[in-house]
């Protein structure tokens, strides 16, 4: 990169502000008062962001008479769940090619549980009034190299034949160009109906106030310390009081469970994203994206992109970074070399766009899994469960995981209880300094592929027969 460059693009970064675009917001609710005292319930949820918040409107939408507690340990959606780049998929195996690689017997299945899952977080939208700028626009997936345009015809092909394919077309270089215009995309693969966008935080808070209308009490500022039985039940044990509950599920994603042999499955991996100044007509004119879909382009260490409600560009993806210990702090969601690397990103996809300033630039920390997408179990005799590693696409897998939670609490053999995916969960990362080798070699080997048309060496091939892997 020539420092010419290097500075125009960073130049683009000089007025952005270090929090998050979504949480930015003159609309964003006050918090719930914290636990004071000691609280009783049928049902209490530990996490206050889209899977403590769905499995809680849920457990009181299957029985209202229920009583449901949900902590949170500082304010609902502050972490992943108002940080994300908003795609709501239907998948809930982290993409149809994840999916079908692990699952082969039961994709079709899990295919149509995600669809139906979508379908009813749409109808939840408008049934709650959850004012969240949710557009069911699609994804395209746009490949920018030789090799990757070859490989989605491929997918397609290989979809086509599988009975998959329904809804999912195949791009040209003409006519992914036609719907979003880059001089770097080759290809595309277009999801029409699978994928929503939508703004992050603005579920969250429409599901919080939904919860407090169904009755649930909510308390914000209230870590959850301990988890132990209590008689019949359990309780937990907060800064200034606890709470007795016949049952809890935790979904608490990335953060130490109170589960402790939980802990292992997960790491947290820091993913960063950009927001621009709203486009004026002329700008978005010259970009095409008539259609709004969200995109993401098809490296190993790729981008996601998408517009807001008000036409600005979330860009966002690329570096993956994994802090040695798997510790989640406060420092990390912060990261200028990663800004300007992406901003020099965008510029190059978008050329046309040159001149336009990035208002906002932040991270956050996904809870990856070695196969990338949800596990689920129970503890303490089945009165405990918990849901994790939706691997940054928990927008809309977390209310399936909600489902299944409480499938597992009320000790049901359910479609979802019955799922291999559901049943056995992913191998756990080794400790340290292990866990930090084994990823730090296998993104230098991802960057590899990338760079050489795609060819997986030895590492990455040994990782894909052990079904191990690490994303974002």
């Amino acid at each position: 990169m020539a420092p010419s460059a290097m500075t125009r693009w960073t130049t683009s970064l000089s007025e952005a502000q270090p929090v998050p675009y979504w949480l930015d917001d003159p609309g964003k609710p006050h918090p719930e008062p914290a636990l004071t005292g000691a609280e009783t319930c049928d049902l209490l949820v530990v996490g206050g962001g889209y899977s403590g918040l769905w499995t809680a409107l849920i457990a009181k939408e299957r029985d209202p008479q229920r009583e449901v507690v949900l902590l949170e340990g500082r304010e609902v959606g502050w972490a992943a769940s108002g940080r994300n780049g908003g795609f709501c998929a239907a998948s809930l195996t982290h993409g149809l090619a994840n999916g079908l690689t692990r699952w082969p017997d039961e994709i079709g299945k899990l295919e149509e549980l995600g669809a139906r899952n979508l379908d009813e977080i749409e109808a939840a939208v408008a049934r709650y009034s959850l004012d969240c700028d949710f557009e069911r626009s699609g994804e395209i997936d746009v490949a920018t190299e030789p090799h990757q345009a070859a490989e989605l015809r491929e997918w397609h092909e290989e979809l086509r034949e599988r009975g998959l394919a329904d809804g999912i077309e195949f791009l040209d270089a003409d006519a992914v160009r036609e719907e979003v215009d880059s001089p770097t995309f080759l290809a595309g693969l277009h999801d029409r109906r699978g994928v929503a966008m939508l703004h992050p935080a603005k579920l969250v808070w429409g599901l919080k106030r939904a919860c407090l209308r169904l009755g649930v009490r909510v308390y914000e500022h209230t870590p959850a310390l301990a988890l132990k039985a209590y008689g019949a039940g359990m309780a937990v044990r907060t800064p200034y009081g606890s709470v007795r509950a016949r049952r809890v599920a935790l979904a608490t994603n990335i953060f130490p469970n109170l589960v402790k042999r939980v802990r292992a499955y997960t790491v947290p991996v820091y993913d960063y994203a950009l927001m621009t100044e709203p486009l004026t007509a002329d700008q978005l004119a010259s970009v095409g994206w008539k259609n709004r879909q969200g995109l993401g382009d098809s490296a190993n260490q790729f981008h996601y992109f998408r517009l807001s409600a008000d036409n600005r560009v979330l860009w966002g993806g690329y570096d993956a970074i994994y802090p040695y210990g798997g510790r989640v702090r406060a420092e990390y969601d912060d990261r200028p070399e990663t800004y300007a690397k992406l901003a020099g990103h965008f510029f190059t996809c978008f050329p046309q766009l040159e001149g336009v300033r990035f208002t906002h630039a932040w991270g956050g920390a996904i809870d990856t899994c070695s196969r990338f997408s949800a596990f689920f179990g129970t503890a303490h005799h089945g009165k405990v469960a918990y849901a994790a590693g939706y691997t940054g696409l928990g927008v809309g897998a977390t209310r399936f995981g909600a489902d299944v939670m409480l499938d597992l609490l009320a000790g049901e053999r359910t479609e979802r209880t019955e799922l291999e995916m559901v049943r056995k969960k992913p191998l756990p990362f080794p400790p340290e300094p292990f866990a930090w080798t084994g990823i730090a070699l296998t993104k230098w080997s991802l960057a590899r592929a990338d760079a050489h048309g795609g060819r997986r060496n030895l590492w990455l091939k040994t990782m894909d027969k052990l079904g191990l892997g690490f994303d974002s």
